[in-house]
């Protein structure tokens, strides 16, 4: 159900609430995902739905009611015993601060619960210090720091190495 509500003083500026469901990504869904990354980033995610076949992840996508992904995310079981890691989240940037990305987290930590699992943990790079906000209004606390890098492609299709700096952060679920 679509709902519009113009306010009086300018008609313009309109609110619309559109509802959403999370569900298992799937690799139908990757054509409508190019917003999250390149296209070797998809075909990295690719790979991860495989692992997710097997049990080893899953990975999450929160949708619109005509099916299309406008956040999706991951959570590794293998990274660290008795614990989910999230990752690779990501939500469609003209919908960011929508409350999209927490929703997202929650699905995930109820999914690490399901599985019998008490805590979360996911690294943030220190440049994002949006993205550790969110995590630490949703409870997550930061327990220390780690150097990560991956493969990125540019604009021109060259591929880059990425080096950065995260910030490890855990919660109890």
């Amino acid at each position: 159900m679509l709902t519009a509500v113009t306010t009086a003083e300018d008609p313009a500026d309109a609110t619309i609430a559109v509802p959403v469901r999370v569900r298992d990504l799937v690799p139908r869904d990757l054509p409508a995902c190019t917003w999250a990354g390149s296209a070797t980033h998809l075909r990295h995610v690719e790979g991860e739905l495989a692992r997710a076949a097997a049990g080893e992840v899953d990975y999450l996508a929160v949708c619109t009611p005509a099916d299309l992904p406008v956040a999706i995310g991951g959570i590794d079981y293998t990274v660290s015993e008795g614990a989910g890691t999230l990752w690779q989240l990501a939500v469609l940037p003209a919908l960011q601060s929508r409350g999209l990305g927490t929703l997202l987290i929650r699905a995930a930590e109820e999914r690490i619960r399901g599985r019998g699992l008490r805590r979360a943990g996911i690294a943030v790079e220190e440049s994002n210090p949006r993205a550790r906000g969110l995590y630490e209004r949703l409870g997550y606390v930061a327990y220390g720091r780690e150097p990560d890098g991956w493969d990125e492609e540019g604009p021109d299709g060259v591929l880059r190495r990425h080096e950065t700096m995260c910030v490890l952060m855990k919660k109890s679920l």
